[in-house]
């Protein structure tokens, strides 16, 4: 049996006393690649936010392998598009776990930049602002971020909203090439189609039960998602 990179020990994350998912127990094992579904309201992005240390469990626990790096890529209706900040600067910040927030930026890193923008196609947009992207060309950059980070563990919540179709099958091979390297990598996702035909794990969040599936059983469990 393949080491856990993530376990769930009784797991309840929520809000304000308001617990998002109820005693979720099982592990994720150290380069799965692994959809999180359910309906709205099940706690597909509250689990996120709980494995990264935004969120204490109100009880249970989340541990990740110690010595585990951690990129996360929150919903893009989290970042603020007005931020008067390039592509460059907003990719970049994927180096401050090395480097700090202030930290000076060597000529490798600023290849690293380049290079991550290369590999999402697009390059040639290091100077331009944030705010004067696409919604595809938005995700591409926040790729390129956790691209720079070079981490183990791979959260993405939800990065295939509002994106075209050429984005997605970009997007989806950058995250099957990550899973080939061997990093884990959970994806919040809501297209079912999309889970049985990229994903060979889900999890199927829906409060109460919890349930963890082959991916391609999905269709008989869809009606549980609500």
């Amino acid at each position: 049996m393949a080491d856990a990179c993530i376990v769930f020990s009784d797991l309840t994350p929520g809000y304000d006393r308001h617990p998002a998912v109820h005693q979720l127990d099982g592990r994720v094992a150290k380069g799965a690649l692994l959809a999180v579904v359910g309906g709205n309201g099940s706690g597909k992005s509250t689990l996120l936010k709980g494995i990264v240390g935004m969120l204490k469990p109100m009880g249970g626990a989340c541990t990740v392998t110690p010595g585990t790096g951690i990129a996360y890529l929150p919903q893009q209706s989290e970042l603020d598009r007005s931020f008067p900040a390039s592509v460059r600067e907003l990719v970049a910040l994927g180096l401050w776990p090395r480097r700090g927030l202030l930290g000076r930026h060597r000529a490798v890193d600023r290849q690293a930049v380049s290079s991550a923008l290369a590999a999402v196609g697009l390059a040639g947009f290091e100077g331009r602002s944030i705010g004067a992207l696409s919604g595809g060309q938005l995700q591409r950059a926040l790729f390129a971020r956790v691209l720079v980070q070079d981490a183990g563990l791979i959260l993405l919540d939800e990065p295939f909203n509002a994106i075209d179709a050429r984005t997605l099958a970009d997007l989806v091979a950058l995250i099957k090439a990550w899973h080939g390297e061997g990093r884990t990598v959970l994806v919040v996702v809501h297209d079912l189609d999309l889970v049985r035909e990229h994903f060979p794990e889900a999890l199927l969040l829906a409060r109460r039960p919890v349930e963890w599936v082959v991916a391609s059983r999905l269709p008989n469990l869809a009606h549980r998602t609500a």
